[in-house]
């Protein structure tokens, strides 16, 4: 059966290594598994055959259900002459809402979509909406609640997301949640204030989830820091926990508890069970049904409802179908071994979501179980065996034994998580076995039971059992944010190459092994050194290794906004840190922060900030806070915030202006605006954009320029300053430019391009935003001018490698539309597109 389920796998992951889905992909499977059958029938007295043949069908069948789940998918999405502009749709709130004072996102059922006048019949069955209140407008917007019909003036566009390695993929999980389309709401109106059909479980779930977070959330005080994490307990949804909460709780280790885990639903499937054994005993019923019987399908089922209600997370649904699969186990009559159940669970969720493996709490959920059913596979007391030598030992004895036996299970789910754990958040906490000592049990036996039955329970009881759950989540938070402040509590790391995982892992398996550990504990720590080999970040970058006189750019798709890191062979420069994005959220946190974390990059050399512009600053707080810097560079006022978080740092910054030059590993840094008798008072002498700080990177072969948001002036400045011996300076190095002001019609001039005649010029800027940038007149300039124009919104992030011969090479990540993960090839396994630099023309 192991072998079956792993065919099945197998040939649905095989979908995966194509860039698209196979047009043939139904006439190939149907061959094969219309010959596997023929072969079995034919052979069914031989029995390695057969076993052949069953694979092979169910090879067949996991890569034909894979096809059809994206493929469905891939049909799903908005047409490309539908996109920003004003639609008129009609449907339903199928999901439940994130709801705050900022406004809401939803996910929406379309059941009519029309343009104008004009009825579409084509266009996505769901897509993902936000509604905002209007700019300067005090009015709070509607309540949106699941199962509502409402009519909306939307502006949509296609599933799209800024594209870097290592940060949130949000096409990937556009993807993943069948959203074809997200847009912005206009105005709305409510038809139909419930419209769900009496069948319709999935939506009544949502209604029911709704009502128990509006419960909690009305019970609690106001001002209840944690009630997010009650709410989280409850029922999953993790969205009104505070960043800075997740950073203790993950800085702690103590992330995976916040959230539904398997043991609540374990729990509660014990709760269920023992309740319905405890009525069906009561009289002659156990003579119909035997009680064992009962008491398991009554776990199935209240694990079921509950997983539900609980969003159907991963580690609910694996705990569910163990649930399910050992109350079959029971009324057939059946002994499964762990294993098997361990395996039946893990086919059932990839069948239902052949996505989950690209989320951490697959891995995370499905590695833990695996880790401790091998490991402690001899444990009858951990595994609930009874040996019927139980009563023999005094109980303090049991009690010891227990104690070891959680100790030893704490040991093994922390070790043979740690490549997983390195692979998803390139962290790990020293803290953890400490930190989960104390908040396991806290928060799984009281917290979550009180929470739980606080929710459920009417509100006279229920009021009385959240605040003490909130005020023990108080007391547990303090203990963990003073346990998160040690210097030593996390370990960063990088994203570790797969060699290395796989080493490391082999190791894990041996040291976890079953077994005594008095005997043997020197193998296994012995086995347990590559799993070290993954915290040294230098093993990671061999291949990646830049040497003297070489540089690397990474030109960050950051939006609308500026964001590049440069590299030498020792030093590490970062030229602005990205736009503000909401209230409480910016690029520096969203994407540079886990970019420079996958990459096991801690400390910047210098930063330089073009201008105060918040498109090119907004990211620079975030990144202070967890990665250390050495100096700074900038154009900006005497009073901006930025100056004075870097005093408060201790850290130099110095003003940014004309002539000033430095090398770093025979890479020179050359500074060519603003005029090198520039005052920084607290105001700009003229617009902070013609300010900006335009930084040329040249090695021997190449030269890159960072020019800002510089304009017509800035501009005309900078040509004044290229006379020949400076043009002669740059000589025939290929020349790489950023187009200013992200492509603005007020920049990118004539006179500037003719004499620095670049290879190949780029730029960064949003995805159709709201200035129309790039301009098409700048777009055709480029063009007349026969240099290539590369637009992050088109290629995603850009890695450009500048080595000592001539001919820079420029990596993607983003393909077309018709790509199976809405195109990334990155996470698909496809080497990105090479982009070889056209040389340079003579000046």
């Amino acid at each position: 059966m192991r072998l079956a389920i792993t065919a099945f796998i197998a040939g649905g992951s095989l979908l995966f290594f194509f860039p698209q889905v196979p047009s043939v992909w139904l006439a190939v499977c149907s061959f094969f598994g219309l010959l596997s059958l023929l072969v079995l029938y034919l052979s069914s007295r031989v029995k390695w055959l057969r076993k052949i043949s069953i694979c092979i069908l169910l090879f067949s069948i996991g890569f034909a259900w894979n096809a059809h789940y994206a493929e469905s998918r891939l049909k799903n999405i908005l047409a490309e002459e539908l996109e920003g502009k004003e639609l008129s749709i009609e449907g339903r709130i199928i999901a439940l809402p994130q709801s705050s004072s900022a406004g809401a996102k939803f996910a929406f059922e379309i059941d009519h979509l029309s343009f104008g006048k004009e009825q579409v019949s084509t266009f996505p069955e769901r897509i993902y909406l936000s509604w905002q209140p209007a700019w300067r407008s005090h009015q709070e917007i509607p309540q949106i609640i699941p199962g509502q019909r409402w009519r909306l003036k939307v502006k949509l566009k296609r599933p799209y997301g800024s594209l870097n390695p290592y940060t949130f993929d949000f096409e990937r999980w556009s993807f993943h949640q069948n959203f074809g389309a997200s847009g912005s709401v206009k105005s709305g109106e409510l038809i139909m204030a419930q419209d769900i059909g009496f069948a319709e479980f999935e939506l009544r779930m949502e209604l029911a989830r709704w009502k128990l977070r509006e419960k909690i959330r009305s019970l609690l005080p106001r001002d209840a820091r944690y009630a997010g994490v009650i709410i989280a307990l409850v029922m999953g949804d993790q969205n009104a926990i505070e960043q800075d909460d997740w950073q203790v709780f993950n800085a702690t280790g103590i992330g995976h508890l916040i959230s539904i885990s398997g043991l609540h639903v374990t729990m509660l499937a014990g709760l269920g069970a023992s309740f319905a054994a405890f009525l069906w005993r009561r009289r002659l019923w156990p003579l119909i049904i035997p009680v064992s019987k009962v008491a398991a399908a009554a776990g199935f089922v209240t694990a079921f409802f509950y997983a539900w209600l609980a969003g159907f997370q991963i580690p609910a649904q694996r705990t569910m179908y163990m649930v399910g699969v050992v109350a079959y186990a029971l009324w057939t009559g059946r002994n499964p071994r762990s294993f098997d159940i361990w395996w039946w669970a893990l086919a059932f969720v990839l069948l239902i979501d052949p996505m989950a493996p690209y989320t951490p709490g697959f891995w995370l959920s499905f590695g833990a179980v695996a880790a401790i059913l091998f490991a402690m596979k001899d444990s009858s007391g951990l595994l609930g065996i009874p040996t019927g030598k139980e009563l023999d030992v005094h109980w303090s004895n049991r009690a010891l034994q227990a104690l070891r036996e959680a100790c030893r299970v704490q040991a093994v789910v922390t070790i043979a998580l740690l490549p997983f754990t390195l692979h998803w958040f390139y962290q790990f906490s020293l803290v953890s076995p400490i930190a989960n000592a104390v908040a396991i049990p806290l928060v799984s036996y009281v917290v979550t039971p009180l929470a739980i039955a606080g929710a459920l329970l009417p509100e006279f009881i229920g009021r009385w059992l959240l605040l003490p759950a909130h005020t023990s989540m108080e007391y547990l938070a303090a203990l963990l944010e003073w346990m998160a402040s040690w210097s030593w509590a996390v370990v960063w790391s990088r994203q570790p190459d797969s060699w290395l995982l796989l080493i490391s892992g082999i190791g894990i398996i041996y040291a976890i092994r079953p077994g005594a550990l008095k005997d043997s504990w020197r193998p296994r720590v012995f086995a347990l050194l590559p799993a070290c080999l993954l915290f040294m970040p230098a093993v990671g970058l061999i291949n990646e290794s830049i040497k003297p006189g070489e540089f690397r750019a990474t030109v960050l798709d950051i939006g609308q906004g500026t964001a590049v890191l440069i590299e030498t062979a020792k030093k590490k420069l970062l030229y602005d840190t990205g736009p503000i994005q909401g209230k409480r959220d910016d690029a520096g946190q969203r994407v540079i922060l886990p970019y420079l974390r996958g990459r096991g990059i801690d400390r910047i050399d210098r930063m330089v900030i073009s201008h105060s512009d918040s498109d090119h600053v907004g990211g620079a707080a975030s990144v202070l806070k967890q990665i250390a810097f050495d100096s700074m560079m900038g154009s900006l006022p005497n009073n901006n915030a930025l100056l004075l978080n870097l005093q408060s740092r201790k850290i130099p910054s110095i003003p940014c202006r004309y002539g000033q030059h430095w090398t770093w590993d025979e890479v020179d840094f050359l500074i060519w605006h603003p005029h090198e008798e520039t005052l920084f008072q607290n105001q700009y002498s003229m617009k902070p954009n013609e300010m900006s700080c335009v930084l040329e990177v040249r090695n021997k072969n190449s030269s890159f320029w960072l020019t800002g948001d510089v304009e017509k002036r800035g501009e005309e400045e900078i040509s004044d300053r290229l006379d020949q011996s400076a043009l002669n300076a740059i000589g025939e190095r290929e020349l790489i430019f950023m187009a200013p002001h992200h492509g603005s019609k007020t920049s990118s001039s004539i006179e500037l391009l003719t004499k620095l005649s670049p290879s190949v010029a780029f730029a960064q800027n949003g995805y159709r935003n709201r200035y129309g940038h790039p301009h098409p007149t700048i777009t055709a300039r480029y063009e007349s001018l026969g240099i290539p124009f590369l637009q992050t919104p088109k290629t995603g992030a850009q890695i450009w490698n500048f080595g000592r011969h001539p001919g820079a090479l420029v990596s993607f990540l983003r393909w077309d539309t018709k790509r199976l993960w809405h195109r990334n090839a990155g996470h698909l396994g496809v080497p990105p597109r090479l982009l070889e630099g056209k040389k340079a023309k003579s000046p």
